[in-house]
């Protein structure tokens, strides 16, 4: 994970209608480890670990870096978003390009929390950072993450074969006011 720069962090909590995205605390671990060790979060990302190995790994405030958001509805964590600089990716038009990643609960799907919380961490970006531009990576058969891609407003920049997959490369760019 590489920092978005001179960004401040952690930020004032993000409110939106229904929820509010925030720094990781201790009390979000139970819910990081059901996140990282369900089958129906990783089925596009390459499996889940093993929940016996989270459990001895995890720390006690789990992923809390730069970029890392929780994802809280009513007092608990459903998800999670990342943002951070994308200096590794194996495409050359999202190198060096803030990346958007999120995972939620299954429990949380299917009633907009992933655009709406989406949507607050990428307006959050926009202030902080103007004119940033943002990649999202999803594999093509992820038919939920593609919509959610198109409800962002993200546009395709390319597809590409990885992991034994068709992957979906996209680029969001905040919009600003012209001269």
């Amino acid at each position: 994970m590489t920092e978005l720069g001179t960004v401040a962090w952690p930020p004032a909590p993000i409110r939106t209608e229904r929820l509010v995205l925030r720094e990781p605390e201790a009390r979000d671990r139970a819910a990081f480890i059901e996140l990282h060790a369900s089958p129906e979060v990783h089925t596009y990302l390459g499996g889940p670990r093993p929940r016996d190995e989270l459990e001895r790994e995890m720390p006690e405030v789990p992923e809390r870096w730069p970029g890392s958001f929780v994802i809280e509805l009513d007092g608990s964590m459903i998800g999670q978003i990342l943002l951070r600089r994308a200096t590794g990716h194996s495409r050359p038009a999202a190198t060096g390009k803030a990346d958007l990643g999120y995972l939620f609960l299954p429990r949380a799907w299917g009633f907009g929390y992933a655009a709406e919380a989406c949507a607050a961490a990428l307006g959050w970006l926009a202030g902080v950072l103007p004119g940033e531009p943002v990649v999202l990576t999803t594999q093509t058969a992820n038919v939920g993450s593609m919509r959610l891609a198109a409800k962002l407003g993200f546009i395709e920049v390319e597809r590409f074969e990885a992991y034994g997959a068709e992957q979906w490369l996209g680029m969001w760019s905040p919009v600003t006011p012209s001269d």
